[in-house]
This record gives C-alpha cells, structure tokens and sequence, in this order.
C-alpha cells in the first residue's frame, strides 16, 4: 500500500481498496495514480458544504430584484445603439485585443449521439455543424473588422470529447482558420460520492467514477492551462465566452463587447426576454442587492408574473444564456480568488459504479450518488454593480439552444435549424429579395454575420427549398 492508500482509508474510503489483492502490479500502480489526483478529505468537505447550500437556498428568503437601470440595456430594435457599439467592438478586434472561449465539453448523448456536440449536423441543406457555422462566423467577423491578426479561439472540451474534437478540426482543415489560433484545453472532473457525501465510488478496477466539474470549472481550467498568461502576451483585452450549442450566437459579438467597452463593464451578460413567466430558465437579476442568476425554482409564482407597470413586460424577464463578457483586467484580479471562493453544487445522478466486492458493474435505476458541479455564473455577485453589465438581445437572432433530442418540444434540432433558416430568409427580405411562401433560405456565415453583405439579391426570387448562398 502507500501513502495515498492510508490517507484515503483515514477518511472513510477503505471500501476502494477491497480488491486490492487481486490487482496486477500495474493496476495498483495505475489505481493509486488516480487517487492521488485527488484528496479526499476536501472532497468531502465540499460535498457536505454543497448539500448545506442546497438546503439553505431552498429556506432562505432573499431580496431579489432585477437590474437597475445602469446595469441593464436593452438593444431590441435600438440601431442607432447598436451602431455605437458595434464600432467600438469592431475596432476592438481590428485592433487584437479581443479573444473567444468556446465551451464545448459535452456530448450529444441526449441527442443519440457519442460525438461532441459541436459536431452535430442539425439539418440544415449544407449540412454543416455546430463547429463548422461558428467557425464561419469568426472567418466573417475577422473580414468585417479588418483584424490586423486572427481572432484567437480558445475551445474548452473534456476528457471525452478532446481527442474527438481536434479530429474533428483537423479532418476538416479548421474550417479555413489558422490553425495557430485555435487553443484547445480540458475542463477538469470531480469524483461523485453517495447520497451521503461521504463515500467514493469505483468507475473501474483502477479508478474512480468521475464527471466534469461544471461549467464553472472554466475558471480553474484557465487557470491550469496558463490560459491567461497567453492572453496577456498576446495583448488581449475582452474575452467573449459561449457555448457550443447555441446555432445563433453571435461569436466575438462587437456589439456586446462594444457594449462592455462603452460602458467601462469588467463583466457582461447578454439576455433574452422570457418566453413567459414560468419558462424555466435562470433569472439575471440582484439579489441582496448583488447581481447574480437566480433559478426558476427560486422564484416565487407572485415574482415570476409581476409585470413593470411602466413597460408592460416582465419584471423579472432577463433569461440567462450563458454568454459572457470578460475583461483581462477583471481576470488577472480575480481568477485565483474566484477558483478559491466559488461553492460547489450538488446533482443528484444515476451513477455506474464498479462493484469491487462482487467483481461487477452496477448500472443503478434510481439516483444513487452526488455530483459535484460549479456554476460559472457564481461569480457575478463578486463584481460591483457599476462594473456589471446585462445587455437584451433579441431571441430570435441570438439564442436557439440545442439541448434535446429529435421530436421533443423545444430546443431540438429541429428548431434550432428552423431558426436559423428563418433569421438568414429574413435578412433576405429586408434588403428586398422576394421569398415565395414556405421557402427557406441558408445564409451562410461565410457570406453574412448579421445581414450584411446581401444588397445583390434586391429583387431576386426563391422559389424552391433548399437553397444554399454560401
């Protein structure tokens, strides 16, 4: 046995090891490795903080409030604002000073596929992928800005999709990027625990069960892979992070970073406008007076259908989408206290575990276990209010989400697809183009980032279904 072992044992997890006897010379060798990733005793601590917290939040009874004024602006059918701010993000990144983190650790297992989800096809007539769409936006918004240096593009995966992921890019020739802007970096894992916080499962004969630590984790994972050392060297700024499943973000969004920029922001947020009062998304808001993003389920019924009596919408009517807005400032500041401080927040999973009494895997019908998570959004409560920013977007040019599989009610390929074919044939439209009823047109990224770029289709007609302008 060895150190690890003992530390291990002393803390409760003498159950790991019952099969030790059995194990090759190489597998205790490869078992203790991977336990010594981890210590034990913080793990439980964090767990047992984290089942505290859930129980907390679920009594407590916060202030909340939405945003005020100053931290809040709507750019809904504002052109004249977004102009403002679209000049300054695009001589932002004409200048180098902006950078786009990508988060891309899942798969699209929910989708009937064991790819990264990045790699889905949701239907569109070219057939392209997540990656390869937001890989033309960046190309378009390079061109747009007349960028000096290529924007760089550092993408997050996990330990299942990284190998995947860079195949992925490199079959297809990084999608006519330089390969030299491109950064990819793993999101760490966590291992779960039992119901109780307490015990450890066994995922295999040498290792421990264990699951990306959330999207939170992005903060340690800059930090682990010295992401923010290359940010200052290469004089970036403003860091505009999203994630993959999101077929209408707009990446490196000048306008949002413009927004950030004009107003002197060191972290931003875009937001959508609810769909109703009981959508079930995440509320950017304050609470106690800090801004945050508070869960649906926090909300109560009379809160969620309170309307402002001057506008007529939702009070509280900021969806979160997991867009954000980072200055390099706010980082080099932060990082280590954030990765410090950030809680851990439990899910309770149906965990697979290797049973090593019994010498078999356990594939259990009910929740059986913890996982440990932390949420990115946890540090918007750390940042004053006058540093803090949450721009409106309109949702049906910046946010269709792919989180379900084919056939279910929302957020599926095929409305994700939809939206996107609806927002290129309306760009169509407005400069003129005549769309015969029922007809969709592609718009590809290559040609249009946000309706730019189409003024010789005035007067040309599309009739027939599946037309592609690349």
């Amino acid at each position: 046995m060895s150190e690890i072992s003992s530390t291990y044992e002393n803390n409760g997890q003498k159950h790991l090891f019952a099969h030790w006897e059995t194990l090759s010379a190489e597998e205790k060798s490869e078992l203790l490795a991977q336990l010594g990733k981890f210590d034990p005793a913080c793990l439980q601590r964090n767990c047992q903080k984290a089942i505290a917290l859930a129980e907390e939040n679920m009594g407590s009874e916060n202030v909340i409030k939405p945003l005020p004024a100053s931290s809040y602006k709507s750019v809904i059918d504002d052109v004249s604002t977004k102009k403002l701010y679209a000049d300054l993000g695009l001589q932002a990144i004409k200048n180098g000073q902006v950078a786009v983190i990508l988060m891309a650790g899942g798969q699209g297992t929910r989708l009937g596929s064991s790819a990264p989800k990045g790699c889905y096809d949701i239907g569109l007539p070219s057939k392209k992928s997540l990656f390869q769409i937001q890989a033309e936006k960046l190309l378009r918004i390079q061109q747009l800005a007349q960028a000096q240096q290529p924007i760089p593009w550092y993408i997050m995966t996990s330990g299942p999709t990284r190998e995947a992921t860079e195949t992925f890019f490199q079959k297809n020739n990084y999608f006519g990027l330089s390969p030299s802007q491109i950064t990819f970096f793993n999101q760490g894992t966590l291992p779960a625990l039992d119901m109780s916080g307490e015990k450890l499962f066994l995922g295999s004969k040498t290792g421990l069960v264990e699951s990306p630590d959330g999207n939170g984790g992005l903060y340690r994972a800059i930090k682990n892979n010295k992401l923010l050392e290359d940010f200052n060297a290469r004089g970036i700024k403003h860091i505009h992070m999203y994630c993959v499943d999101n077929v209408l973000v707009k990446i490196a969004d000048p306008v949002f970073i413009g927004y950030a920029i004009q107003n002197k922001f060191q972290l931003a947020t875009k937001a959508v406008r609810k769909r109703d009062a009981h959508e079930s998304v995440g509320i950017i808001a304050t609470k106690n007076s800090k801004p945050c993003v508070i869960e649906y389920s926090e909300i109560s019924k009379q809160l969620a259908e309170s309307v402002d009596a001057e506008s007529g919408l939702l009070t509280l009517r900021a969806a979160n989408i997991v867009n954000h807005y980072y200055s390099v400032d706010l980082l080099n500041e932060k990082l280590d206290s954030w990765i410090e401080s950030m809680p851990y927040h439990i899910a309770k999973k149906k965990i697979p575990y290797y049973d090593n009494v019994n010498d078999k895997y356990i594939k259990p019908t009910e929740p059986n276990g913890i996982k440990l998570e932390q949420f990115i959004f946890d540090v918007f409560p750390s940042i004053d209010l006058e540093k803090f920013g949450c721009l409106e977007v309109e949702r049906a040019e910046e946010f269709s989400p792919l989180k379900n599989a084919p056939g279910t009610a929302n957020d599926n390929p095929e409305t994700a697809r939809a939206a996107f074919l609806t927002l290129g044939t309306s760009w169509l439209k407005n400069v003129g183009a005549v769309i015969k009823d029922n007809v969709l047109v592609e718009v590809s990224a290559r040609r249009s980032y946000s309706g730019e770029n189409l003024e010789e289709f005035k007067g040309k007609t599309f009739d027939k279904p599946n037309h592609i302008l690349d």
